[in-house]
């Protein structure tokens, strides 16, 4: 049995600790999904949008309640920890809005048949293995598609988010989403992988590092359950040129440092044509010089602690091996107090280095220096992570060609790391597979069921 535990990374101090999950209990617990699917599968989809809609609001009537949870457990600044909360309330009503025509059956030209006729079901009980990072909108797009298809869930959040996992479905199930239907569990990685052996699961979704997710699809296929992987990203930055120096590392500088950089599709990798490399690496420097770093819970606070010290010691080694190997580092990489570290510029990677193929998680930005467009775009793709990737540049056409090169899930044009309800989220390669929020999060773990009559 695993103990989850609230240790608050701005001051080091544990303040709370949650009892796991009985090991004997794993078995009941898939047992009451299973027969929270057949009354929840059964209850109109005008209904089921309802509890989303409520759920929506609920979000927003409680957000200063939900912010400061995560302020406290993973260190998001105030600001922050109320955007997400505004941005989850927005997929929950996202889907009670335009989910349910895209479950609308789906007539197909007969073919000889009197009707041939698709339909969009539910497949039954689901496990969702949240990540710490974005503890409310990480559940809302694996949630509230599925909640709506008629599935339903069995939440595993990550370790530190006892408080905000319990939280979310306090939520859920005050919007009027039956307690069998969405069902919080404190569990272990053994009791994940018990729980996808179980005859009731029908499918898992994850989002977190490459190892937790090669563990979990393994054991997926093995008891031949479908899974969707959310995973690692070394996202590039391509900036082709700029007629704002200033605005634009003040943008890059800004994507970066969110979250104190501990986001997957966060741009870590910041390549630069020539002309344009020793302006934005000064500017770069400067901003992250400039970013007040402090108590999360301070509106003033642009970067907070990351989310524990191992985060922080995993991040510091990171840049000291990159600095032993070679590379240059113009400012910050030093750890401070509770889970503090100070933001850091490295320059001179080169492919013989760690830091070249691997992702940091935290606040460092990583600047590359190219000559040309083609070597821009090799050097984007030379990663085994294909999350997303954006390109910045005054010719939106010429902008486009090159975001049309990149090996990602999502290639933008003069912004980066865009989310919205109705986009799809996900990636290629090392970055998982599957696809999350729009239509595309309504057609991962579905029935699509085909009904035919013949001809008379």
């Amino acid at each position: 049995m695993s103990t989850y535990v609230t240790t608050n990374p701005t001051t080091g101090t544990t303040e709370r600790e949650f009892p796991g999950l009985a090991d004997d209990r794993v078995s009941e617990i898939a047992d009451r999904s299973a027969q929270g699917f057949q009354a929840w599968r059964t209850t109109p989809v005008p209904e089921r949008a309802a509890a989303l809609a409520r759920t929506a609001d609920l979000y927003e009537k409680r957000s200063a309640e939900l912010a400061a949870a995560i302020t406290r457990e993973m260190g998001k600044p105030a600001q922050q920890a109320a955007g997400e909360v505004q941005l989850s309330a927005d997929i929950y009503r996202w889907y009670a809005e335009h989910g349910r025509d895209l479950l609308t059956p789906e007539q197909l030209d007969p073919q000889g048949a009197e009707e041939s006729l698709v339909q969009t079901l539910p497949i039954g009980p689901l496990v969702g293995v949240m990540p710490w990072n974005y503890p409310y909108y990480q559940v809302a797009r694996f949630a509230a598609p599925n909640l709506l298809l008629g599935n339903t869930i069995i939440l595993k959040h990550a370790s530190i988010c006892a408080a905000s996992s319990a939280l979310i479905a306090d939520v859920l199930h005050e919007a009027g989403v039956p307690g069998d239907a969405y069902i919080n569990v404190y569990a272990s990685s053994d009791q994940v992988a018990e729980l996808l052996a179980h005859p009731a699961i029908r499918g898992v979704s994850l989002t977190g590092s490459e190892k937790a997710g090669a563990a979990v699809a393994s054991k997926a296929a093995e008891n031949l359950k479908k899974s969707v992987l959310e995973l690692g990203g070394s996202d590039p930055f391509i900036l082709l040129d700029t007629d704002d120096m200033a605005r634009t590392t003040r943008i890059a500088a800004g994507a970066r440092l969110s979250n104190a950089g501990q986001a997957c599709n966060s741009p870590k990798r910041f390549i630069v044509l020539d002309e344009l490399y020793d302006d934005f690496v000064q500017g770069l420097i400067g901003e992250f010089k400039r970013a007040v770093v402090g108590d999360p819970a301070d509106p003033g606070t642009e970067v907070g602690p990351l989310s524990s010290v191992s985060a922080r010691d995993t991040v510091a080694d990171q840049i000291a091996t990159a600095v032993r190997q070679g590379a240059t580092l113009h400012t910050g990489g030093s750890p401070g107090d509770g889970a503090f570290l100070e933001p850091a510029v490295l320059t001179g990677i080169t492919p013989e280095m760690d830091a070249y193929s691997e992702e940091i998680f935290g606040p460092v930005a990583m600047v590359y220096r190219v000559s040309s467009i083609d070597d821009a775009v090799r050097l984007a793709n030379d990663v085994g992570f294909g999350l997303s990737g954006s390109v910045w540049s005054t010719d939106l056409a010429k902008a486009a060609e090159v975001a049309d090169l990149l090996d990602v899930g999502m290639a933008y044009v003069n912004e980066h790391g865009t989310t919205l309800p109705g986009l799809p989220f996900g990636g290629v390669k090392r970055s998982g597979y599957g696809r999350e929020l729009g239509r595309w999060g309504m057609g991962e773990f579905v029935n699509t069921k085909l009904r035919r009559t013949a001809a008379r």
